[in-house]
């Protein structure tokens, strides 16, 4: 399974934003800035900004020496955030809503017999991206954060 693109880049340009802000470098970054560094589509930046933008995420500066920071500390963002400021949920499951993925004998709809496994895998991403901010990531502090996979001991 995978985060879709729009995620995954608005992530790294949130990264890109948090390294200079990290950086102490003071100003904004332009989105050609970001794009270049992350190497990444300039168009699909400007899509994605714009979610980011309303989101509070990034403020934005025009004219000469504008561009783009972070609107609140990187430590105050979590990367699920990003993820919904671009409007990026993360399904795990084909089921929507209330409704199920299968046909029920009556003609209705019915979860399929995985569909429990799927959305619980889906909330332990939910809640490991809101565990985890914007700083954690700049700062190198997300390896290891997943924790061991425990096997069930032998009898």
């Amino acid at each position: 399974m995978q985060l879709s693109t729009r995620a995954r880049y608005a992530v790294m340009a949130m990264v890109e934003l948090g390294c200079h802000e990290q950086a102490g470098s003071g100003g904004s970054v332009t989105l050609a800035q970001i794009a270049a560094n992350q190497q990444l589509s300039l168009c699909y930046l400007e899509q994605l900004f714009g979610g980011l933008r309303r989101a509070g995420l990034v403020l934005s500066a025009r004219g000469p020496g504008g561009g783009y920071r972070l609107g609140r500390p990187a430590a105050e963002v979590t990367v699920a955030e990003i993820v919904d400021a671009v409007d990026e949920p993360i399904h795990t499951t084909r089921c929507t809503g209330d409704t199920g993925c299968m046909l029920s004998a009556d003609g209705g709809q019915t979860h399929c017999r995985t569909h429990d496994l799927w959305y619980e895998l889906g909330q332990h991403i939910r809640l490991f991206l809101s565990a985890v901010s914007l700083a954690d990531v700049v700062r190198g502090r997300v390896a290891g954060r997943a924790g061991r996979l425990l096997l069930p001991e032998e009898t």
